[in-house]
């Protein structure tokens, strides 16, 4: 599989305004074959989960990831048991949607490192019989997991074959001060555990900082600096395209995808120096059975 050609890209539904059916379909016209959803996208629909499925598997789409923020590690007793069952729901979810990747960013609970680590491999093991891999993020919100090198730490540390981790570069141009300091430790990571990088350039707004598409923002060269370096790694998996802010959500979702599939030519063809066909030639080629 070429890096970075169209189909290596999913949008995610966060990015998106609107309902499940004008996300999927504004996904589809931009010539996306993946999106990443979470559990809002099915228990929100008006006819129910079951009709939420049915629209995903009728669209054609394939759910790439499914994003759920569970804030289960890090829990004793009672609560853990509870989150417990929440996370098994979930599981199931994914697995409705023929989806093998469950997101979970770091709890926004506070817990002991070993611990977490062990709950982490207790989640891995319920979702080995379900085929389903579990993507680890750290997240700056999170109470004692804030980036991905901690989360990096507690995968290695829970050492489960279908456990690794997520990679969001929003997070990681956050948190960037030192742009040599960044590529080495992106250098420290193994590509074959990191399960999914999410896309996401920064722009500064009065005094905080937006999530907009690769390429929109004001840290679009270290953004592709850290593409180059994830792609010299060794890394050929999925990026989804996650810039969800205010602003996002006035816009309608059709004009949305449409700069998503325009971030999605600049990362493979400006970024990586790869040939992206476009999204037209490609459903072209495909109904035309070449």
């Amino acid at each position: 599989m070429n890096s970075a050609n169209i189909f290596d890209f999913a949008l995610e539904s966060s990015s998106l305004a609107g309902s499940l059916p004008s996300k999927l379909s504004a996904a589809q016209a931009a010539g996306f074959a993946q999106i990443t959803l979470c559990p809002a996208d099915l228990v929100h629909h008006p006819e129910g989960v079951d009709a939420a499925i049915a629209a995903v598997r009728a669209s054609g789409l394939q759910v790439c990831g499914f994003h759920a923020a569970l804030n289960f590690e890090g829990l004793h007793g009672p609560a853990h048991a509870y989150k417990l069952d929440v996370a098994k729901t979930v599981l199931s979810l994914c697995q409705a949607l023929n989806c093998h990747l469950l997101v979970l960013p770091s709890s926004m609970l506070d817990g002991d490192p070993q611990h977490i680590a062990t709950q982490l491999r207790q989640l891995a093991m319920l979702a080995i019989p379900l085929n389903i891999k579990l993507a680890y993020q750290g997240q700056a919100q999170g109470a004692a997991v804030k980036n991905y090198l901690q989360a990096w730490d507690l995968v290695c540390e829970a050492d489960m074959p279908n456990l690794g981790l997520c990679l969001d570069s929003f997070e990681v141009l956050l948190a960037a001060t030192d742009r040599a300091e960044l590529l080495e430790d992106l250098d420290m990571l193994d590509p074959d555990r990191l399960f999914l990088v999410r896309l996401a350039d920064t722009l500064e707004v009065a005094d905080s900082r937006w999530r907009v598409f690769p390429g929109e923002g004001s840290q679009s060269e270290l953004l592709a600096a850290s593409i180059n370096a994830l792609h010299a790694l060794g890394y050929r998996g999925n990026y989804s395209l996650a810039a969800a802010n205010s602003d996002q959500a006035l816009l309608p979702a059709p004009q949305l995808a449409e700069r998503a599939q325009r971030a999605a030519v600049w990362v493979g063809r400006d970024v990586l120096q790869r040939s992206v066909p476009l999204p037209n030639q490609l459903r072209l080629r495909r109904s035309g059975g070449h």
